[in-house]
């Protein structure tokens, strides 16, 4: 004999529980995010280098934090002293830094580039400790390394709540394991691998979101190029990341196009997860530039990216990222696309986004 009607909805309210506990809930945005790329920032301050806001010291975390910004995002490497020009960003490092501004109340992003150094749109190399290795078996360490470096994080109460699977990823991944576009398949196995570690590490916590990444913000071909197969061979992602810097990656009318190419054909949550441009000359000398390239031109530079940005269709644009605004005076490249010039005063660039009294 058949269940009642209240028989069959209680059997379905049930299943729609067991459901429920089966599927872990995501880490939601809730603000737009004001972000900024802060990894070299520990070792500036570690090394002696004073960020002001007129004159005045302050830590370098607060003067963002006074000034609006509400995320950061954090890079790290598998193992930098296994590179012959070692960086800090090792896990230890990384975690300090993150603990630093969750105290002041940030949102954390974990760029995670599955190198010992850099991995970028020339140069994305396995680490060494992978190299040699059978493709399996690289899809197990990538796995186990990015579950454990999670669980690291959440242990020393500075989970992150969105975490980058690669940087800048449009030649692949740990190479010669994941080579675009040789190898989609090696590639994908490999996003695909870390995703189910970011699952893994969640337990019974939220899940932080996943953000692929790569550095093509006014370049809407290569944009569709990738994220077509990525979607084709289902990788799991929850926001496009995307580089702009108009002297490499094209006009701001050229990153207000691909924004809404990717909103209306991915409807996927984005964010300009970099962005950067010059207080001095460096960049278009002896060439137009869209800005000067002097402290008020690089002020209206971040506020005319964030507008495109916020004016994204169906509200998909939901943050915008400066990437090393804030270093020590041995990056003397970085410092001129930084917040502070050279006596660590803070330039126009950090009112953009002071709330009002």
């Amino acid at each position: 004999m058949g269940l009642s009607p209240m028989g069959r909805s209680f059997k379905f309210w049930i299943f729609l529980c067991l459901i429920g506990l089966s599927i872990k809930p995501t880490i939601q945005a809730t603000e737009y995010a004001i972000g900024v790329d802060v990894s070299y920032l520990k070792q500036a301050e570690d090394h002696g280098t004073v960020f002001k806001v007129n004159n005045q010291a302050q830590p370098g975390l607060k003067i963002f934090r006074d000034h609006g910004y509400n995320w950061i995002r954090l890079r790290i490497f598998h193992n930098p002293l296994a590179h012959h020009h070692p960086k800090p960003n090792d896990l230890a490092y990384t975690i300090t830094l993150a603990q630093q501004a969750k105290k002041y109340g940030y949102k954390f992003l974990l760029d995670f580039h599955y190198s010992d150094t850099w991995a970028d749109p020339l140069y994305q190399v396995a680490p060494k400790a992978w190299q040699g290795k059978s493709p399996e078996e690289v899809e197990k360490l990538i796995f186990s390394y990015t579950r454990d470096t999670l669980v690291a994080f959440r242990q020393a109460d500075a989970a992150p709540d969105m975490v980058q699977l690669g940087n800048e990823i449009i030649i692949g991944l740990a190479h010669p394991y994941g080579v675009i576009p040789e190898n989609w398949r090696g590639f994908t196995n490999l996003l695909k691998a870390a995703a189910r570690g970011v699952e893994a590490a969640s337990e019974n916590t939220a899940k932080p979101r996943i953000m692929l990444h790569i550095d093509r913000g006014g370049d809407l071909g290569k944009t569709r190029w990738f994220f077509d197969q990525i979607n084709q061979y289902g990788v799991p992602y929850d926001v496009i990341g995307q580089s702009f810097y108009p002297f490499w990656h094209g006009s701001l009318d050229d990153l207000r196009q691909n924004l809404k190419f990717m909103a209306e054909t991915y409807g996927k949550d984005i964010m300009v997860v970099e962005a950067g441009y010059n207080w001095r000359p460096a960049e278009y000398i002896n060439k137009p530039a869209p800005f000067p390239e002097t402290p008020e031109g690089q002020r209206d530079f971040l506020k005319a990216v964030n507008r495109i940005v916020q004016e994204t269709p169906q509200g998909k644009g939901i943050g915008i990222f400066w990437w090393e605004p804030a270093v020590g005076l041995n990056h003397p490249d970085l410092r001129s696309r930084g917040y502070f010039d050279d006596e660590g005063n803070a330039l126009p660039i950090i009112e953009v986004f002071k709330k009002k009294n």
